[in-house]
């Protein structure tokens, strides 16, 4: 299930993204402001964020501009600002696509779907150093040889990838690769990451992250 991330100040439109798109199979999660999306962004990983321009505390362009600093994630704005100058300018500093209020809730997902599409197509062989992982095949190389990763190694494996040099908290990696199944069951985290290290031999590209989690270094 692809988890998106609703950066909207207007309480009717957050709401009514919200409940459109879990209608669709999404997940959701929602900030009312820059500040509070900001925090989010830092601790737990989205696949996709609906960005607003015009936000409180931090606005949307400050907002995306450490978005490409921290994460590897796709962002759509969602904006008043209509002016053909305003879509230029959310494009050039990386938006993946810019939609005009009002707007039809049939066409936002028809982009998103677009957006996810395009973003994680070109993103389905990733090189990090002697290691190629094949995304949609699932299967991971080490210099042209096969490394055999269980489902959930591969799983936690690209959720470091996807969040490379950033902190995840531990609860934010239990969330995204086993749900609430292991939810006490803490040393499985770290028997699966001790696993990825020698495995991958990255003892030294995964960092314990004392008190918070863990974090690839690349």
């Amino acid at each position: 299930m692809k988890r998106i991330l609703v950066v909207e100040d207007e309480i009717a439109i957050r709401d009514l993204i919200k409940i459109g798109l879990e209608l669709q199979g999404y997940q959701c999660e929602c900030a009312k402001d820059g500040e509070i999306a900001a925090d989010l962004i830092e601790q737990k990983s989205f696949d996709l964020i609906l960005l607003d321009v015009m936000l409180p505390k931090i606005d949307g362009y400050e907002l995306l501009e450490y978005i490409r600093q921290t994460a590897d994630v796709p962002v759509i704005f969602i904006t008043a600002k209509a002016q053909a100058k305003d879509k230029i300018k959310g494009l050039k500093q990386g938006a993946d696509d810019y939609i005009t209020k009002p707007f039809d809730l049939e066409e936002l997902v028809a982009r998103i779907e677009a957006v996810l599409r395009r973003f994680y197509k070109t993103s389905d062989e990733i090189q990090i150093g002697n290691i190629t992982i094949h995304v949609m095949a699932r299967s991971v190389q080490k210099e042209n040889e096969n490394i055999d990763l269980t489902p959930k190694e591969f799983d936690l494996l690209m959720l470091l990838v996807r969040n490379k040099n950033m902190a995840l908290y531990r609860d934010t990696i239990f969330e995204k690769v086993w749900g609430e199944e292991l939810e006490f069951e803490t040393r499985t985290l770290d028997l699966h990451i001790q696993r990825l290290r020698k495995k991958l031999d990255w003892k030294d590209k995964i960092k314990t992250v004392y008190r918070i989690g863990y974090r690839l270094e690349v």
